[in-house]
């Protein structure tokens, strides 16, 4: 039997930018090894497998995988699969609407929405995101990234672990210079890192590219499969409290753009919103463009 998929450019503001998703529609039949072979084979950072939903009120089953395991979560594959979704549910020719993915998190509700710039969607953060502890440790992360201990941190900013949905390493370095030369050195990153799956490393700045963006920021995952990721929507879900805690934000309604994948030559925008409310974040949605890239068949 033959299985319909597409590829989209999620978070991508210009052609062949952002990040690649592929979407398998007809997942049904498919056992998790066989998933994990067919994102293999893709390649991309992840492949999302639709079905119908176990609960008739929502939207889609979906699951996430990258080239080497199954995520509970992943941002790029939210507000992609939901624009993916939209479009198989006739949303597009409405304009805008609601769909609620059944992720392995849980329910993910994403608004999605169609007009002349092409489709957008967003979803509400899973969580707020937890501090771990102990904090990294600086001089470990600088080897791992082959940085010196000077290029970590500006301002308030300080090496931290977040778990927003998934944990993160945030590895604050001082300008775009230390952002182009970071680079994950296999010898030391496990020590700086951790030995599980999922120990990634999202480095950022203050400093741009695009004079409209906040913060520019480059993803390692070198355990998962990926080198380095061109935007990491699970990331910022974890580094929206890092912004929320260093940047002591005030009560109100605070929105950033987040550049990514520019070194990579796929320039990314994260949309990013964070509710603060008596002093503590009380919620946040991200979001970004999605470009529907290709159309095609899986073939049993």
């Amino acid at each position: 039997m033959t299985r319909r998929f597409a590829i989209f450019d999620v978070f991508a503001e210009q052609k062949a930018g952002g990040n690649q998703l592929a979407v398998v529609y007809d997942s049904e039949g498919l056992d998790s090894d066989a998933m994990q072979t067919i994102a293999t084979e893709f390649g991309f950072s992840e492949t999302v497998f639709l079905a119908e939903p176990e609960n008739g009120a929502h939207s889609a089953r979906v699951r996430i995988f990258t080239p080497k395991n199954e995520l509970p979560f992943a941002g790029h594959p939210t507000v992609g699969a939901a624009v993916a979704v939209a479009r198989e549910q006739g949303i597009d020719t409405l304009g805008q609407g609601i769909v609620v993915l059944e992720e392995n998190v849980g329910p993910m509700r994403c608004g999605v929405r169609f007009d002349e710039a092409g489709a957008f969607a967003e979803f509400d953060l899973p969580k707020i995101a937890k501090r771990l502890v102990p904090p990294g440790d600086k001089e470990k992360a600088a080897l791992a990234l082959g940085l010196d201990v000077a290029d970590i941190g500006f301002e308030n900013h300080l090496l931290s672990s977040f778990d927003g949905g998934l944990p993160y390493e945030l590895v604050p370095v001082k300008d775009l210079d230390a952002a182009a030369r970071a680079a994950p050195n296999m010898v030391y990153w496990r020590d700086a890192f951790g030995t599980h799956s999922h120990n990634c490393a999202y480095v950022y700045c203050r400093d741009t590219v695009g004079h409209e963006n906040q913060f520019h920021a480059r993803m390692f995952a070198p355990d998962s499969g990926i080198p380095e990721d061109p935007a990491t929507g699970s990331a910022v879900s974890s580094f929206a409290r890092a912004v929320a805690l260093f940047d002591d934000l005030p009560d109100g309604l605070h929105s950033f753009r987040i550049e990514q994948g520019i070194e990579m030559g796929r320039p990314s925008v994260i949309q990013l919103e964070i509710d603060m409310e008596d002093g503590a974040m009380s919620g946040g949605r991200i979001g970004g463009m999605v470009r529907l890239f290709a159309n095609g068949e899986l073939v049993d």
